[in-house]
């Protein structure tokens, strides 16, 4: 029998990794993200990917856009990082903070910022057009859905007594995004197809059934209009379509030299197959050894051997590898909500192999419509979707040997996305993998430990010839290639030299979800120490003998200086010593695991460890953003920095520093509930770790909002049609920040204050029936 508002975590029996159906449970809504009708706007298309190739579906009618990305495709070339003016420019900073002169320090910082970071691009569109029949399909018999547990787009409609269907997915294994074009009487299938872009490209036919599109990104981030020898060649590509059609009918004609035609087949299936030049970010593409359509081709020849449904078993043996490792389900009913308001956890089911999530219902009603009612019917099911996608998106755009996830997962449709859909690590990078350790798919984090590598490498020189500093160094953004100088722009963002530190806390957490020691020891200790190193020489000894930043600042927000001027530049934001301390209490705990104690460096850091700039809090009992308690002109800011040390961080807690805790809580009243998507996921962590059900939830519910992308505003959040999350616009930040909300209360009984749970945490060597009560993991 169960109860009500319990959490109850089962992990797999050997029997169970062997056997995913014994993992049951009852049935519940399918987890489909569903449509009635075509995108009418780009955030109405639906995404798939494979890490590396991305495709955002749009399921037009008598004319389809299957619009293409491939995570390499980027402005630019290898940068210099360094600027040896800056010293001068520091000390004179820091003389200015000294002197409380704020504001004239931060006009003086813009000296210690640098170059823009570079600009992630698309790569094309895959351009179906059908016969004119097709413009007078039946509305009703109309169906388009992305199927979560399959990583597949269906889109179903009827012309005449006709029904096509077309089946859409981007597979790892063979890295090949297919789409399979059917009807239901023999030879109804006729369509041409094309491939384009906004890039510098031609294309051409090869054979009678493929189309090669090759192309180059350019060499900065504006096109500028200049001689040949001040346009650096940029990152070259290519990207080949396959056509198969049925043998007994079907023909395939050459209509141009661009163009292919589909006659009278059955079926047809279409393989699309991309690479580019780019060969490490510390390669100029000028000398880039690759040849990116022979790579095509290359990638092709073997998928060849295989059959649509070959291919498509081959896709759902990898991906649901990784997707049936955790199920979610929540009290199903309104009559399931508490008296406090808040939906109670009935039943979260985490396991390593096989997904079985529950209710039942139809799919009718689209997902729009949904998430629009949401907020009178509190539909648990859409919130069990959510968390879900959020890991199907993780999945999609983040696999071993890919690029990092940038601030659009890897989907893009425009040449100058907005904020250059780069990774911006002042929050959404992070953000981006705070779902891969809770919600099981620690695989996904290898990409950012990869570019935590090689941002180490450009980070050392930033840091020895910016700062005269050891170690490595990043910044508030990056591009592909690993660019770690302050961005050029407003220094109340650019100026933030602690991206580093926060990344390399990921490392310390990969750690205590897996306990790979191997791990610690080749990859997570160097890049903790190289950091430390760094941080260890910013520091600057101030009154009292603690230990300072200087200068510093809280991510992209200013304060009232104490002469009434706006600044942003400071001593020792908050921030910047809760992530210092996280750096530091994290290498320390791994010296003793590797039995390193004794190393020179460690000792520094324990002596500094004690002496760094406690967390105060000020006269009207919240946390203080500043070392000192400025004024604060917009206290409903979206940043929520100063609270670091609540979450993601581990230095305040409700059971060790209940003083602190307080005031966490005082500053979340007076952020308010206002914000983007993913400051509204960041939220809800806090409220969670706080143990306050009834607040997570409602930033949860708050999230749950429909946004009409021709009536956005700025800096609302909500949700698109496909339940991309919005910024506005779309950032992705906030769907991985759902996926890690619930995530957490899988692996942790204090979120959503549910009680009395036997719970089994990833932390745990994987034996059955081993059970933890406590554990060092985040949540």
């Amino acid at each position: 029998m169960e109860d009500e508002g319990w959490v109850r975590v089962r992990w797999p029996t050997d029997k169970d990794l062997w056997n995913p159906s014994s993992m049951e449970a009852e049935s519940s809504k399918p987890l489909k993200i569903t449509f009635a009708g075509p995108a009418n706007h780009w955030t109405d298309a639906l995404p798939i990917g494979n890490g590396r190739l991305g495709a955002m579906v749009w399921g037009g009618v008598a004319s389809e856009t299957i619009q293409l990305n491939e995570d390499t495709l980027w402005t630019g070339t290898p940068g210099n990082y360094t600027n040896p003016n800056a010293p001068e420019a520091l000390s004179e900073v820091r003389k200015l903070v000294d002197s409380g002169k704020y504001a004239e320090a931060t006009s003086k910082a813009v000296q210690l910022t640098g170059n823009p970071a570079e600009v992630y691009q698309l790569l094309g569109d895959i351009k179906l057009e059908f016969d004119v029949s097709h413009l007078k399909y039946i509305e009703e018999t109309y169906h388009r859905e992305l199927d979560l547990d399959a990583a597949t787009i269906r889109v179903k409609y009827s012309v005449t007594d006709v029904e096509f269907t077309r089946e859409h997915f981007a597979s790892n294994p063979d890295q090949v995004i297919v789409t399979k074009i059917s009807g239901s009487k023999p030879g109804s299938v006729s369509f041409s197809v094309s491939l384009d872009s906004k890039l510098h490209y031609h294309s051409r036919i090869n054979g009678k059934n493929q189309i090669i599109m090759e192309g180059s990104c350019p060499g900065k981030r504006i096109p500028p209009a200049m001689d040949a020898n001040d346009n650096p060649k940029g990152i070259q590509f290519s990207a080949i379509l396959d056509i198969q059609v049925s043998n007994d009918r079907g023909v395939i004609h050459v209509m141009d030299d661009k163009k292919l035609r589909i006659e009278g087949s059955d079926w047809a299936v279409l393989l699309l197959v991309a690479s580019s030049s780019f060969d490490g970010p510390f390669t100029k593409p000028s000398d880039s050894k690759r040849n990116p359509t022979l790579e095509s081709l290359g990638a092709l020849k073997p998928i060849m051997d295989f059959s649509y449904n070959d291919l498509y078993a081959r896709h759902l043996d990898d991906y649901q590898n990784l997707f049936h490792r955790v199920s979610l389900q929540l009290a199903k009913s309104l009559n399931s909500i508490t008296s406090d308001g808040s939906l109670e956890l009935k039943k979260i089911v985490s396991s390593v192999t096989g997904l079985c999530l529950m209710g039942s219902n139809d799919d009718m009603v689209s997902t729009a419509e949904r998430v629009k009612s949401f907020q009178s019917d509190e539909d648990p099911s859409l919130v069990e979707l959510l968390f879900q996608y959020g890991r199907y998106l993780l999945i999609s755009c983040s696999r071993p040997r890919t690029q990092v996830a940038n601030l659009q997962g890897i989907w893009n449709r425009d040449m100058q996305p907005k904020w250059d859909g780069a990774p911006h690590l002042n929050i959404n990078l992070e953000m981006n993998y705070w779902p891969s350790l809770p919600c099981n798919l620690s695989e996904c984090q290898e990409p950012l430990f990869d570019f935590v590598s090689t941002l180490s490498v450009n980070g050392r020189k930033t840091a020895k010839v910016n700062y005269e500093a050891n170690g490595w160094v990043v910044h508030h953004k990056s591009d592909i290639w690993s660019k770690t100088s302050a961005d050029q722009g407003d220094v109340v963002w650019a100026l933030w030299p602690m991206g580093g530190a926060w990344l390399c806390t990921h490392l310390w957490d990969h750690y205590t979800y897996t306990l790979d020691k191997d791990f610690l020891k080749a990859k997570a200790y160097p890049l903790l120490n190289g950091c430390a190193s760094f941080l260890l020489d910013w520091l600057i000894e101030g009154l009292g003998g603690y230990l300072k930043t200087n200068p510093s600042t809280s991510p992209e927000h200013e304060f009232v200086a104490p002469d009434g001027k706006p600044a942003c530049v400071s001593y020792s934001s908050t921030m910047d010593m809760a992530i210092i301390k996280e750096v530091f209490g994290a290498l320390v705990s791994a010296a003793e695991v590797l039995e390193r104690d004794e190393d020179y460096l460690i000792q520094r850091v324990r002596k500094a460890l004690p002496k760094l700039y406690p967390t105060k809090i000020a006269g009207d009992g919240s946390i203080m953003e500043w070392e000192q308690d400025f004024e604060d002109p917009d206290v409903h800011h979206r940043h929520l920095s100063h609270l670091f040390g609540l979450f993601p961080g581990h230095t305040i807690t409700v059971e060790k520093t209940p003083d602190l805790s307080k005031a966490a809580e005082i500053s979340l009243y007076k952020r308010g509930e206002e914000g983007p998507g993913w400051s509204t996921t960041w939220k809800a962590a806090l409220w969670a770790r706080l143990h306050n059900s009834e607040h997570a939830y409602r930033m949860v519910k708050k999230l749950i909002n429909l946004v009409d992308p021709d009536h956005e505003a700025p800096f609302e959040g909500g949700l698109y049609g496909n339940l991309f999350a919005a910024h506005p616009p779309f950032q992705i930040d906030a769907n991985f920040g759902v996926g890690d909300l619930f995530g957490k209360a899988i692996n942790n009984t204090s979120c959503f204050q549910v009680h009395g749970s036997t719970f089994r945490n990833a932390c745990a060597e994987q034996h059955e029936g081993s059970v933890l009560t406590s554990c060092s993991s985040p949540g």
